[in-house]
């Protein structure tokens, strides 16, 4: 037994944090998840006699960037006194944020309260303890912020070449070169075909969409269940219709980098919310005529601006082909026979 161990540590309990960042690897590294659990034996072997198993972080990041209740409730057990010593496999299994890891150190020197890994035994109270547990919070932030640079940069360098990394929209299929082509169903391609000529035709996203309604046709869409991106039949819905409209992909372009996502501070912490448009001529990637396209480009760029015209906003604003729906007539938009 180490020297740092004392009874008054033995005499609480110890608390073993468990967690893994996504759910895949909760599903598929076993053998890491085994390690962890493992530091149950380790603490018994130790001398405590009373151990909690705290994983309900499982599939979460640690980061900051998420919610983890199960480290919120190893702060309030380290801060009620009860708990003599945190194991955790690792640092990193902790907390891959400073902001975390440094409130946990300093919680457990008030409360007197080791922390233990595979490496050894500290006392956050002892100076040298603490320097070497900083240096440790510190790498784990590193090295997780540049595993996500080196994957982020080799990710952005194959999509400049127009490989497809990510799942293709219905009406297409990835090929084993990670290109796209259309898919070799041919009531597929009609059916996707069908919408942008009927959009043609009516010019408005809403009256496609009461026209399939009252024809009763089905368009064709990707199945989410359990993962699989089968293609189901469904009903219509704006939604569906809006953005294969919006969907530059249609028109044998290859893009990348039309969203963004944004943070922002909630609580003291980094909230990222996705998915926030950016204008085209800010899109990082932008590689026309990458593949067969259902329209041309020129006409992708029509419907769009027939899109922005329809909305209420431009029509308000008096544009001439926007949609009729505010004015000072009584019957604005009601044609009379």
């Amino acid at each position: 037994m180490s020297e740092k161990i004392q009874s008054s540590h033995i005499e609480r309990e110890a608390c073993v944090y468990i967690r893994q960042s996504t759910m895949q690897q909760v599903r598929t590294r076993l053998e890491g998840q085994r390690r962890q659990y493992d530091l149950r034996e380790r603490a018994q072997a130790l001398g405590f006699q009373h151990v909690a198993v705290i994983d309900e972080d499982q599939g979460r990041s640690g980061t900051g960037s998420v919610e983890r209740p199960g480290f919120g409730r190893l702060l309030a057990a380290v801060c009620s006194g009860r708990v003599g010593a945190v194991l955790a496999f690792e640092a990193s299994r902790l907390a891959r944020n400073n902001r975390d890891w440094h409130h946990l150190i300093d919680l457990c020197a008030m409360a007197g309260t080791l922390v233990i890994d595979h490496d050894g035994i500290y006392d956050p109270s002892l100076l040298n303890d603490r320097l070497l547990l900083g240096l440790k919070g510190t790498m784990s932030e590193f090295e997780i912020s540049l595993l996500r640079q080196r994957a982020m940069e080799a990710r952005r360098q194959k999509v400049g070449r127009g490989l497809v990394l990510t799942q293709v929209p219905v009406g297409y299929v990835r090929t084993e070169d990670e290109g796209m082509e259309k898919t070799p169903d041919r009531q597929i391609q009609e059916a996707i075909a069908g919408i942008f000529r009927k959009f043609r035709e009516l010019g408005s996203v809403r009256q496609v969409l009461l026209w399939y309604r009252d024809e009763k046709l089905l368009i064709p869409a990707l199945s989410r269940e359990s993962g699989h991106r089968r293609v189901i039949w469904i009903e219509p819905v704006y939604p569906r219709i809006f953005g294969l409209l919006k969907n530059p992909t249609y028109a044998g372009v290859f893009v990348w980098g039309r969203n963004h996502t944004r943070t922002s501070i909630v609580d003291g912490r980094a909230r990222k919310t996705r998915g926030h448009t950016r204008p085209l001529e800010q899109w990082e990637v932008t590689i026309p005529d990458h593949h067969e396209g259902y329209i041309t480009w020129e006409e992708s760029m029509r419907n769009q601006q027939q899109i922005r015209s329809n909305a209420g906003w431009n029509a308000r604003m008096g544009s001439a082909n926007g949609a009729v729906r505010n004015g000072p007539a009584l019957l604005t938009g009601l044609q009379r026979r």
